[in-house]
Parts: structure tokens; sequence; C-alpha cells
């Protein structure tokens, strides 16, 4: 990988973990367990900040450094995340998006104006650290509400070899630290029922700004340290020192509750630059053969019962694989010469017993448990990450071969072969399956989208001066990636609505006996062949009357006329339509709501609008799930040919009607209906017979009047070019086998041209 492919790489995957780690800021003050949202900040932040270090992106590192900083002060119980904390934790996320574009636009060096950024958040950053010294290294066991000790320094905090902080008590020496204390370190009497950690520091840690002296504070909030043994024997002479090498190892007996993978997560950042055993208490090693009994019967390898009983953790898994793959690779290399016997590989359990990973009885008993079972392999999860545009030619691909197969299908109906006939429809078949393959690898989890919007609420929210949470539904809702795009725009524009127009402030809540936190909803959900995407709000609901007012004094509607409920609150969608009675940062323009209508529409999408005075306004937007490839429903009008989505056609009914009504009688329901020819002034000889089409969208029905039925079709979606964009009722186009040209129709345009009534065209007569 060359170095502009590796620094995409950490481009793509800082946007990703900054993204989580502004989720985890916002979900901190609702989750039961706010460690795990610091620990989500804190492993990105840390993440980042090593990547940075690779590519000598120093500013990012500092940066980054002064964040973990301050996060570890959290971790440690000094500080506790607030309000004002998070909004300064989430100004550094917008400021490190901007390094890391300003990365990936070729400009490795900061600007100016980010260096004063950076400059300014980092004073902040050390005002708000200002907290209580660690602790010493071996403290009596912590008392009930005793304060953590602290965390392990990061880099920049001063080596063992340094002086202590002005203030701070030294560590205290630790207990057994004499020349026997090797032989008591995890042995003994007690020792048994004690972790034993054995602790092979890398010769960098210090330079890369870790504390080893850190760590084993950091240990004491998981347990209290029995005994400890300092290795010394890789010291050199006193004269070949280097005061930045670390040459010290550490044995440990460790009294404590935890489970062996959060003892391992202390020494998680310091991981790959030494060397950790961690064996279990013989107490342990009893639960861990009672778990491995107990197991299920399907096959499992022997490091996947370990793994899954919590004798060793998937981290030792992994290095004991990797060693194993290593002696494989060495004696593949080198095979035995004659008369030598040949060496084997050694096995997984052998190698995790030789790291002192785990005890040799629980090795004995997975592996009983494993001779119980069937062999089988495991199934690996795989994904491949795909360049976008790639995608998009396979997609357009696939829509070329639809249009061939449809070609082929109807020569071979042309020519009456029947064996022809019967390939042409197996190949229709498999082009359909292949169809919906590659639409299914374009389909995204709307979740994605949802979560951005909850900055946008905090953000907002507290310019406004406003408590406002934002709850989330249906976040696994798949839909197009392309739709995906496109709606983000949208649907900020309908949240920022909800936040300031819909909910009250908190006096005027409480005075109508509501909690004074507003809530906004997003939902998502599948509904015949669409996505729907709700916002609502508990608000005040939309003011009819003001509605109403605005629309005379503009002159929309005639004072004189009678609208109904849904009339009025159509009214907001009209270009420069606005309530407001002040301009704000966020509204009163009038400039919004007819245009998230417009981009709506541009998908083939519909929003409407549903209101209750004093319980809120759902806005619902509908959009198909793909923009590439429908199924489609042919009819003919006068000779033209026009393509209705499948899944909106309910049923076909031969025409009962007289001519020009505008409406029949489907088993006693009322049912609209327009005539395409009319619809479309197409002149042509009317059909003897004509057909109705009954179609459903968005919960109305009405028919379409047509000539004739021609069936079903794959349609590839084709756009109109600009000559064609104001053509109403008209979405795009496709290709039919025979080289001709289909229209396709805007459900949504012909249901308001048919089912609205014309009340705003003609006053009501009273």
């Amino acid at each position: 990988m060359n170095l502009d492919a590796a620094l995409h790489t950490f481009t793509e995957e800082s946007r990703e973990l900054l993204g989580e780690m502004e989720t985890a800021l916002l979900a901190g003050a609702q989750l039961q367990d706010r460690a795990e949202a610091v620990n989500a900040i804190f492993r990105a932040a840390h993440t980042i900040k090593g990547s940075a270090g690779l590519f000598g992106l120093d500013h990012i590192v500092a940066f980054t450094h002064a964040v973990e900083s301050l996060l570890d002060e959290v971790r440690a119980g000094h500080l506790h995340i607030g309000e004002d904390l998070t909004v300064l934790l989430l100004s550094c996320c917008d400021h490190l998006v901007q390094l890391v574009e300003a990365v990936e636009a070729g400009r490795t060096l900061p600007s100016e104006h980010e260096v004063h950024a950076g400059a300014a958040l980092m004073a902040q950053l050390a005002r708000h650290q200002a907290g209580p010294a660690p602790a010493p290294l071996q403290d009596p066991a912590p008392q009930a509400g005793a304060p953590a000790p602290a965390n392990p320094p990061r880099a920049g905090a001063p080596a063992p070899a340094d002086p202590p902080r002005a203030g701070a008590p030294a560590p205290a020496d630790p207990p057994q630290a004499g020349p026997d204390a090797a032989a008591g370190a995890g042995r003994g009497a007690d020792a048994r029922e004690h972790w034993h950690l054995s602790l092979r520091f890398g010769p960098d840690v210090l330079r890369h700004g870790m504390d080893p002296l850190g760590f084993l504070r950091y240990l004491q909030r998981l347990g209290r340290i029995v005994s400890l043994c300092t290795l010394a024997d890789a010291l050199p002479p006193p004269a070949q020192m280097d005061p930045e090498t670390c040459y010290l190892g550490f044995e440990i007996a460790f009294a404590s509750t935890a489970s062996k993978a959060e003892i391992e997560g202390v020494f998680e950042f310091v991981r790959d630059e030494c060397s950790i055993g961690i064996l279990a208490p013989h107490s342990r090693s009893e639960e861990y053969v009672a778990l491995i009994q107990s197991l299920p019967g399907h096959a499992l390898r022997l490091g996947e019962i370990l793994v899954g009983c919590g004798s060793i953790t998937q981290r030792e898994l992994d290095e004991a694989l990797a060693l194993q793959a290593g002696s494989a690779a060495r004696l593949a290399r080198e095979p035995a010469r004659p008369g030598e016997a040949a060496l084997a590989v050694p096995p997984i359990g052998s190698i995790l017993v030789g790291q002192q990973a785990v005890a040799p009885e629980v090795v004995e008993a997975a592996l009983v448990r494993q001779r119980q079972q069937p062999e089988a392999r495991s199934a690996e999860a795989r994904s491949l990450r795909i360049d976008a545009d790639k995608l998009d030619g396979l997609i357009n691909l696939v829509g070329e071969l639809i249009i061939a197969g449809a070609s082929a299908n109807l020569l071979a109906h042309q020519t009456h072969h029947s064996q022809l006939q019967e390939a042409t429809s197996r190949m229709s078949g498999l082009v359909q399956q292949v169809r919906d393959s590659a639409l299914q690898l374009r389909m995204v989890k709307i979740g994605a989208t949802f979560s951005r919007f909850q900055r946008v609420v905090h953000d907002v929210a507290r310019e406004i001066g406003k408590d406002i949470r934002l709850q989330l539904s249906g976040e696994d809702t798949e839909l197009d990636k392309t739709v995906v795009e496109k709606i983000g725009d949208p649907l900020l524009h309908l949240v920022r609505n909800a936040i300031d127009h819909g909910i009250e402030p908190a006096e005027l809540r409480a005075a109508r006996g509501k909690p004074a936190q507003g809530t906004v909803r997003l939902n998502a959900f599948h509904d015949s062949g669409s996505i729907v995407i709700e916002v609502s709000d508990d608000g005040g609901g939309l003011p009819r009357e003001r509605i109403l007012a605005k629309a005379i004094e503009r002159g929309l509607v005639e004072p004189e006329q009678r609208l109904t409920d849904a009339e009025v609150l159509e009214l907001i969608f009209e270009p420069g339509f606005s309530t407001a009675e002040q301009v704000t940062n966020l509204s009163g323009r009038g400039v919004g709501m007819d245009v998230v209508k417009r981009n709506i529409g541009a998908l083939r999408g519909t929003v409407s609008l549903r209101s209750e005075p004093g319980l809120g306004t759902t806005v619902t937007v509908r959009l198909p799930l793909t923009l590439a490839i429908i199924d489609g429903f042919l009819v003919s009008a006068g000779g033209s040919v026009f393509v209705v989505p499948l899944d909106m056609v309910e049923e076909c009914i031969e025409l009962a009607s007289e001519p020009g009504q505008a409406w029949c009688n489907l088993r006693g329901q009322v049912l609209p209906q327009v005539r395409l020819r009319d619809h479309f002034e197409i002149e042509a000889p009317p059909p003897r017979r004509e057909s109705v089409v009954v179609i459903q969208q968005a919960g109305q029905r009405f028919g379409l009047v047509v000539d004739s039925l021609m069936g079903e079709f794959q349609t590839v979606i084709k756009p109109l070019s600009r000559v064609f964009a104001q053509v109403k009722s008209i979405s795009g186009s496709t290709i039919l086998g025979s080289g001709e040209v289909a229209l396709i129709l805007d459900v949504a345009a012909l249901v308001a041209d048919i089912v609205t009534p014309s009340a705003r065209a003609s006053p009501a007569h009273g």
C-alpha cells in the first residue's frame, strides 16, 4: 500500500472513530454505565493519536493527547462529564474533523487558524484538568466511597526515573520486593487463590509516553496487589543504561473478582509493546472447567471453547494462533534432514499453557469437550469494502442486462420457438435474481443517518435554550445508499423545524402539564415497497388559524374559501411561506419547507403533515427503496406506453362508469379515477373497451383508466433530460425490449391532481 492509500485509510477510519466518539458523548448521559461511554471516547481518541503518529502528524498527536489526558482524569473519577465538558469535547471532535479533512486534502501541516483554534481548545482542556494527584502505587484496600486510583499517565507524563510532581505522594514500596519475592509472587499457601500476572514491558514504552507504574496504579481499581516482584535482570551496567529505555518486568499476585478480560483491558494501550501473562486462580480454573462441561453441543474449536468460558481472551488466542502459524511456516521452510525426526507444529493448547495464559487442567477439560463434538468448521464473518463507483457501475450493467434480456424474451415469443422461449424464461429468472442481489449490495441501514441528528438536536436545543431529547426507532431499516445520501438535508430541515417551531419553551410546557423536556422522534419502517420516515414532536402542534390568516394575507387563499385541515397544513409547503413572528438563525425567512418537498419529490417521494393542537406534529416522508431498478406494470393509452410501479397496483378491473365520469363504483365504494388519455391530452381514437388499474399510494386509492394492460416488466429507471424536467406526472423513462421508450408515472403527482379537492380554485358556496 502506498502512502496516499494509507493516508486515505487513516482519514476514513478517523472519521468513523470521531463519529463513534461523538455518539458516545451524546449518549453518555443516558447510559446506565457511564464508564462504557467514557471508555469508548478514550479508545477512539487513543486510536486516532496512534495512527496519526505513524504518519508524522504531530499536530493531531499533540491535540489528541490533550484530549486523552483529560479523559484520563474522567476515567479516574476526578472529573465528571457534565454539560460544559460535553460541549468542550464535542468542539474537540469538530476540530479533529477539520484536521483530518485537511490531511485528506493533502495538507499535513495545520493552518494558522487551525493552530489558534487548537491552542484555545487545549487551554480549555487544561483548565478542566486541575484534579487531585494520582494515588500511590500500593495503597490499602480501597474503602467504600473512596476515590479510585488514577489512570496510567499518557505521553508527557514523568518517567519513573524523574522526580515525582510537586505535592504528589511518592509511590509506596511494593510488598515483597526483596530477593525472595519471586517465590512469593503468585505462589504459597494462598497464592492459588490469586491471579498471577507476568509483565515484561518493552524497551520503548517510555519513549511512547507510557508509564509502567501508572498501569499498576490503574490495576488497583480492579482489586488489590497482594505481592509484587520487580525483575531487573535486563538492566545493563550503569554506564550503558539509557534513561529512556525500560528494562523492568514484574511478577504480581493480584486479588480481584474481575474477569480476565477486564484485567487484560488495564494494559490495552501498551499491549503491543510488552509481554503479558495472566493466570487465573485455582478457584477460577474450577469454574472454567464447569463452564466448559456445560457448553452447548455444537462444534467448537479448542481456542473457541477457552474464549467462550472466559479462561483466555480473544487477544491471547490470536497471539497463540500467530505463534503456531509462524512455527508451521518455519518448519515448512526447514524440512527435517535425513536421519532426523521431523518436528511437529506445537498444538494450540501447549502454546497457551507455555505462555501462562491458562492452567493445564482447563486445557485438558476443553480437549475432552472438543473430542465429544463432531468435526466442523466454524463460519467466519467476512466483510469487504467496495468503492461506491464500482458498485454503481455494477448496477448500471445489471440494468443493461435486464433490457437485453427483455429484448431476447420478446424475440423468442415472436418466433414461437418453444425451446427458445423456455431458455429465455430461465434467463429472465436468473437476471431477476442477479438484480435483487445487486440491489441488496447497495442497501444500507438508515441508522447512521439518524445518529448524526443527535448532535444537531444537542447543539440547536442548547442554542435556543430548550431541553430536548432525540428518540430513534427503526434504525435497522434498509434502503438504497443513493436515497440515504440525498435524504439527509431534507431530514435535517425537518428536525430543526421540530426543535424551533414544534417544541414549546419549558415554562409553556409546564403550564400545559407537559414534562419540561421535549421529545423529537425519528422513526423508519417499510410499507408497500417504500420506506416511510416520520419526524414527530410532542410540541404544541401547527397553528391552523395563523397559517390560514397568513395564506389569506399573501393571497394564496380567498377569504371566503373553506379548506379542510389537511389543505390548510399543505399551505406551509408554498414557496416563501412562514408564520414565524421573528427571524432567527434557524427559521423565519420562509425558505425551507418548499425546498424539502421539492427535494423529496426529486427522489420520487412524497411528504405529508399531521398535527394535533397541544399534542404535536408528525411529518411523514415516503420514499422508494431504490432509484435504479423497479418492478413495473405496463399500460397503454392512445398508443403510448406507461409504467406504474408494481408495488402500488392493487388490482385491475374493467371500466364500468360513463365516459368522462370522474369516479367509478368499486364494490360499493367511490373510487376517484383519471383517464390517462385526458390527463396527457392524447388525441387518438378511443378503444371499444377500457380497463381501470386500482392504485394505492400513501393510504389513498384511485383508478387509472387505460386502453390496455400489458403485464409486468422489470423497469430500469432512466432520468429525464432537463428539457422534460418540468413535465408533471412523469418521474422517468425506461427502454422496452422492443427498443421503444416507456414513461414512468409519478403516482404521487397523480394523487395530488386527482384526490385533492379544487377548493382553492373556486370559492365554496355557503
